[in-house]
Parts: C-alpha cells; structure tokens; sequence
C-alpha cells in the first residue's frame, strides 16, 4: 500500500449544531453545507475537512442511523487516500491479512469515493480512500 496524503479529517459529532457554529461560526471555517454535513474541500494543508453527524457516519458504516453499542463511538475519521478503487481493495487485503477487522470493507459511496473502513485502537474511525475528485 502507497498512501498519497491524507484524503480527509471530519471530527463526528451527536450535536452537529454546536460544532457548525464552532467552526464555521467562532473560527470562521468557510464551511458550505450538504444537508447537516459541512465542509470544505482543498482546505490548506488537507484536502477536506468536515463535521460528521454521528448519525450519518452510522448510515455510512452500518446502514442505520444510531451508532452499535458494541463499537465504540468515534469522536473523528481520517481517511488516508489511496491511487485508486483498485488499490482500496488491494489495502483491505493486505491489512486483513495483518489480522485487521474492518467495520465495511471497499465500497463506493453515493458520493463517489469508495472506502473501506476500520476502527484504530484509540477510537478514530480510519478510512482508506479513493475520491476521484482528488486526483483530477
């Protein structure tokens, strides 16, 4: 696995009012909004920074919108982006065999981007990634 750059940082929150109002509002993010999601994208030093409700990192993950309790709630995702679909697939076997779980394995999201996802011990939900919106 050849990892590019970190594809994306969004911190996941239970109340995406007051963390909006946090970055866009008191450090003046100049966030834009895709329903509760908001983001910019090619944000200096990043290449995407968001804020995450819970509940859509749920729908993402696990097709329903609370959280399991048998996993542990993330507080953020980093997603680390890869060459392309292909090479997706290729890390989720690779780190499989090194004995990784993976909540999802390689899929593409309604948005494009296909991404497998696992938990690190300390509770960041990690993405490895394709968007191909990256790579234009």
């Amino acid at each position: 696995m050849e990892i590019k750059c970190i594809s994306g940082f969004a911190s996941i929150t239970k109340d995406p009012v007051a963390s909006a109002s946090l970055y866009q509002d008191a450090l003046g993010l100049p966030l834009e909004a895709m329903d509760e999601y908001r983001f910019v994208d090619h944000f200096p030093g990043a290449n995407h920074f968001g804020v995450w409700p819970l509940a859509m990192a749920a729908q993402s993950c696990f097709g329903q919108d609370e959280w399991p309790e048998s996993v542990p709630e993330p507080t953020a995702t980093i997603e680390f982006e890869l060459a392309d679909a292909a090479a997706v697939e290729a890390a989720v076997q690779e780190m499989k065999a090194k004995g990784q779980a993976f909540i999802h394995e390689a899929r593409m999201e309604p948005w494009g981007q296909t991404v497998a996802r696992f938990m690190s011990p300390e509770g960041v939900l990690i993405g490895l990634s394709y968007a191909p919106w990256l790579h234009d």
